[in-house]
């Protein structure tokens, strides 16, 4: 008691207060400044997709949720966190794009990144304006006209832009083992399935994507419409006395918000340019390890 005492009664216990105290602070700047530097994402479409997408991106400390823009105006200043249902901090504000301005939106809410799971035609709202500003485009639009990709390649000249019609990273993990095999035995026959929800209008852009990439035509692909299935593909290899069968299926619309961080993680630092799945994961295939 006596040595307790005598200690609060001396300048040492007053500077231990002060040296814990200052301590303290130190690790809370540092914590407020980690948190300072995570990625901001701006988020474009806010369909079955793009909810997804959110509830990843929420749910991983090294991003931060700035915004999600939709066009209508049923959900305007809703936060997302509150309507997912998820406990986060991040501000993460629903706005329209019938009653906010692009250029507003950045002003008031800058971010590093927009990925966009809106249509064709989204890129035209937001596309110029965030090159301008020198923010990455991450584009998992399943089908854009040649006119869209063009203006992609010609927004690249100013900002990292990536497009892939299938943000998964299973399925590109797909195409890259089809074209190795395709590669040792480029006689083989193959055929290309694609299953999707009843209702999905139009090839699958993921399958055509693999057909191009494996140099086969449109007509070896076949689709099937039933139910409420989210999304699979299958390579046929039809060997004389053998067949082989590469397969993904997403079981979840998780899958494409898992896809799309990897992308943007991947993606930090680098120059203004048009990137392709392929060039994100070529590295890793070339050097056994994270680039």
């Amino acid at each position: 008691m006596r040595s307790l005492f005598a200690l609060r009664s001396s300048g040492t216990y007053h500077k231990l207060i002060l040296i814990l105290s200052a301590k303290k602070h130190l690790q809370k700047n540092e914590t407020q400044a980690q948190t300072s530097i995570n990625m901001k994402i701006g988020l474009i479409g806010f369909g079955k997709t793009g909810k997804a997408v959110a509830n990843v991106i929420l749910q991983n400390t090294e991003f931060c949720l700035e915004w999600v823009l939709r066009q209508s105006t049923c959900l305007n200043h809703r936060s997302v966190p509150e309507f997912l249902g998820i406990e986060s901090d991040e501000p993460g504000l629903i706005y329209s794009s019938a009653t906010t301005e692009m250029h507003e939106l950045l002003d008031k809410h800058p971010v590093d990144a927009i990925i966009d799971f809106s249509s064709k035609t989204g890129i035209y709202t937001y596309g110029q304006i965030a090159a301008d500003r020198q923010i990455s485009i991450i584009s998992a639009i399943s089908h854009y006209t040649q006119a869209e990709i063009d203006f992609l390649k010609q927004l690249s000249s100013q900002t990292v832009v990536f497009w892939s019609p299938n943000i998964t990273l299973g399925v590109n993990y797909l195409m890259f083992a089809a074209k190795f095999l395709q590669k040792i035995a480029p006689w083989v026959d193959i055929e290309i399935i694609e299953e999707h929800f009843k209702g999905k209008e139009g090839v699958s852009g993921t399958a055509i994507k693999i057909a191009e990439a494996l140099d086969l035509e449109k007509t070896d692909i076949n689709s099937v419409r039933a139910g409420g299935i989210i999304g699979k593909h299958e390579i046929i290899f039809g060997f004389p006395y053998q067949t082989v069968r590469l397969i993904h299926e997403a079981i979840s619309r998780e899958a494409f918000g898992n896809g799309t961080l990897f992308v943007v993680e991947n993606l930090k630092g680098k120059k203004s340019g048009f990137y392709k799945f392929e060039d994100v994961l070529l590295p890793f295939f070339a050097s056994g390890s994270k680039p």
